[in-house]
């Protein structure tokens, strides 16, 4: 066999491992985070509800204090559209739209769309739960996926920690503003 031979052999070989352990490896994963506040359940999960109350705790939105803000909808309700323009990369472009509210359950979901730096529609939830009157346990969690073969990058990027590090700080930030 010549060296050419060896060598197309060598770079179809370095091309096609990594696509053939894509196909065996997971393509979504799932951040949670959770912590106690000081306030009743219902009390917080009316505050969580509404997008808009986003920019005193969440991460992303202290990030870019600047950033546009376009609000579609009645907020706190389903179909409510919370649009952001940032010039900061780790901001983008993007929206987050109510798609369900279990005011019984003290449950919401919404739906993240992500134009810029990248294009995207990941699930994100938050949840309450009554520890005592006094006293709430609000859950913070984020479904993502990366399709084939994208979905290799999940060996390398720990979004475990990356969101996850963000939620906690996110819901530190809320812990603060509603005990306040």
């Amino acid at each position: 066999m010549n060296l050419g031979k060896k060598i197309a052999i060598g770079i179809i070989g370095i091309i096609a491992i990594p696509l053939v352990l894509a196909i065996f490896l997971p393509s979504t994963y799932q951040v949670e985070r959770s912590i106690d506040i000081g306030k009743s359940a219902t009390e917080v999960f009316s505050y969580i509800r509404l997008l808009k109350n986003q920019d005193q705790y969440s991460v992303w939105a202290k990030r870019d204090p600047n950033m546009k803000k376009i609000f579609t909808g009645v907020d706190g309700t389903v179909g409510f559209i919370s649009r952001w323009e940032s010039q900061v990369k780790d901001v983008g472009v993007g929206e987050q739209e109510i798609k369900m509210i279990n005011a019984d359950a003290l449950e919401m979901q919404t739906e993240l769309r992500f134009y810029e730096p990248f294009e995207g529609t990941e699930r994100s939830y938050m949840k309450v739960s009554s520890l005592d009157p006094k006293k709430s346990k609000v859950i913070w969690g984020f479904d993502g996926s990366m399709p084939y073969p994208f979905n290799l990058t999940l060996l390398f990027m720990n979004f475990e920690e990356m969101i996850g590090n963000d939620f906690e700080e996110g819901l530190s930030n809320l812990k603060s503003v509603l005990e306040k």
